[in-house]
């Protein structure tokens, strides 16, 4: 696959990158934005911008690891939404500028993931983690159809002092017939949770 967009209802999803460090340090700098996150807030915007490279550099490989999704309502860069495989797993992940939340943002995008990689990649396998504490999230989870299947300890949020615990969704989907090159088997993914989590 080479770059493309992804159009829902309200939403366009588009690849991320460093053209978007000013809108990203929005949400990635902000500490009530990045409460129950594991790997924000970032430290400054050197980090937001290594990231963003990072991600852009993933987009140019033949058969990139992971997908990082700039989400756009109209022409506005409100979060972002991303995709990461390992071990024919592919792991969900989100986060919207607070400015928008409350509106269904993060589930109309994590679905438009689930089901264009379903479609066009043949992935069943979808998972998702956020802090126990971490509501709105759970509710994009039970929307999408996920089950919880594990409750873990000793999860640290970057802004937090104390560790805490995080549950792990799932989502089997039926089998279906895999295009030749699927992205539902790759295993070249960072043994890492995915950076984004609502």
């Amino acid at each position: 696959m080479n770059r493309f967009e992804i159009t829902t209802d309200r939403l366009v999803l588009k690849p991320l990158g460093p053209e978007l460090l000013d809108t990203a340090n929005e949400y990635a700098l902000d500490i009530r934005n990045t409460r129950y996150m594991c790997f924000l807030p970032n430290r400054d915007s050197d980090e937001t911008l290594d990231f963003l490279r990072r991600a852009d550099e993933e987009w140019n490989k033949e058969k990139p690891a992971y997908y990082e999704f700039a989400m756009f309502l109209q022409d506005k860069h409100i979060g972002a939404v991303s995709v990461y495989f390992d071990d024919g797993k592919a792991e969900l992940g989100w986060i919207v500028n607070r400015r928008y939340w409350g509106n269904g943002f993060a589930y109309e995008a994590a679905r438009a993931l689930v089901e264009y990689f379903s479609d066009n990649a043949g992935t069943e396998h979808f998972i998702a983690h956020c802090d126990t504490e971490n509501a709105p999230s759970i509710r994009v989870m039970e929307k999408l159809g996920m089950t919880r299947t594990g409750i873990n300890s000793g999860r640290r949020n970057r802004s937090a002092s104390r560790d805490s615990s995080e549950y792990q969704y799932e989502l089997h989907l039926p089998k279906k017939t895999r295009p030749d090159q699927g992205h539902g088997t790759v295993n070249n993914a960072p043994a890492m949770h995915n950076r984004l989590f609502m």
